[in-house]
């Protein structure tokens, strides 16, 4: 899948949240959006899921649009600030939940391997309000991809993880990146994305302030495109 932004704006009454945004990615890429908060991250982000309509613009999936709906749908794993898990099932009833609601087959199977990728194998039968932040981070990414997403969305993906959690997720990601996955994530986490972003997008009051494929040194970088 073929990810194509092409002049996008969200407009709240006056307010524009998001001006002329417009950026390819390409399959394999992990695409970073960078920016203070109020930049428009999230509401990119959202506008990707479909759960936002762009006031103006379009979103080219592949050769598909979000007129396509549940068959763009199907195609996106999407990991935001709720983590929409259930407080009150397990990790495994979670992710069996979710599953049946995706319509997959060998659901067993499926719950058991998400639950040894995130390292929660021997905790899959605790209640998920139990867990730590990063605990219910891991389980909710997990949950994101059980489907095998072509198109990956993260809001702050690193959020609550200690260094061994932010290390795996990393791996994660590029095993999806080289299956030919599309990624996208939004971050203040700079040190963990330098190295990790195919690309970098820099928002800043809802517009695209530069773009760029560098490698190393992305806190600069970054200083550099905001304080245009």
């Amino acid at each position: 899948m073929r990810l194509r932004v092409d002049d996008v704006a969200r407009y709240y009454g006056r307010r524009k949240a998001l001006a002329q945004i417009s950026f390819t990615c390409e399959p394999g890429e992990i695409v970073g959006l960078l920016g203070p908060n109020g930049a428009g991250k999230s509401t990119l982000l959202n506008i990707l899921a479909t759960l936002l309509t762009p006031s103006k613009g379009t979103i080219q999936y592949g050769d598909q649009t979000a007129i396509d709906g549940a068959a763009i749908r199907a195609c996106i794993g999407m990991l935001g600030h709720d983590l929409f898990l259930y407080p009150e099932l397990t990790a495994r009833e979670n992710l069996t939940f979710f599953a049946h609601l995706y319509g997959l087959h060998d659901v067993a199977r499926l719950v058991e391997t998400a639950l040894s990728r995130a390292g929660l194998a021997e905790r899959g039968d605790d209640l998920v309000s139990g867990f730590s932040r990063g605990m219910r981070q891991r389980v909710a990414l997990e949950r994101a991809l059980l489907h095998d997403p072509r198109l990956i969305l993260l809001d702050e993906p690193f959020t609550g993880l200690d260094q061994a959690s932010t290390v795996a997720l990393v791996e994660r990601l590029r095993d999806r990146q080289r299956a030919g996955c599309v990624i996208v994530l939004a971050t203040h986490d700079l040190d963990v994305a330098d190295g990790v972003l195919s690309r970098a997008v820099y928002l800043k009051n809802g517009r695209m302030v530069g773009m760029d494929s560098e490698t190393g040194d992305l806190a600069n970088r970054y200083r550099r495109a905001i304080q245009q």
